[in-house]
């Protein structure tokens, strides 16, 4: 009797489109908020990035990480804004309650003032300096991926970086002189 044992990889079975998207729709909402600084352009980008994400679920759902796959996407999809509009939005904040950490600031009005001037300092970032700080800071992702997703060199992500927060930090400086 001659047994012969199959050295293919058992077929990976994907997750339905609509049960993947109801579990990682709001951190891809999030991620996309910070990414481009206004509500609307997040809804937009993962609106778009979902649509191709669909039409190809079959290849997306295969790979080893599909939200990474999908994030990588959604930046694609802002960087697209980018080039075609060359110009900057600035939204008017939302303000929404925070999780205040210890140590932080317990007046409700403090947290929203802080958060407030970050996000619109954040916002008048160079999109790609914006898109460079929420990654390495907001996704915790080293330089190297970074410069993968933005489709740079890694130096020029270090320079994104570096040069944003060089100006938040001026920026801050200028504000802390004029209060």
């Amino acid at each position: 009797m001659d047994v012969r044992v199959s050295a293919r990889p058992a077929p990976v079975v994907a997750p339905p489109f609509d049960d993947w998207v109801a579990a990682r729709s709001a951190a891809l909402l999030r991620f996309a908020y910070l990414l481009t600084g206004s509500q609307s352009e997040a809804e937009d980008a993962v609106q778009s990035a979902l649509e191709r994400a669909l039409a190809r679920w079959q290849h997306v759902s295969r790979v080893d990480d599909p939200e990474t796959y999908v994030r990588r996407m959604i930046v694609n999809e802002h960087i697209s804004l980018w080039r075609r509009w060359r110009r900057r939005v600035s939204p008017v904040a939302v303000v929404r309650e925070s999780n205040v950490v210890a140590g932080g600031p317990t007046d409700p009005a403090e947290v929203v003032a802080s958060t407030d001037v970050v996000r619109r300092l954040c916002a008048q970032l160079p999109p790609a300096q914006r898109a460079a700080v929420v990654l390495r800071f907001y996704q915790d992702l080293d330089y190297r991926e970074i410069a993968a997703l933005l489709g740079c060199a890694e130096a020029t992500a270090r320079s994104h970086v570096h040069r944003a927060l060089h100006a938040l930090r001026r920026e801050l400086a200028e504000e802390d002189g004029d209060a």
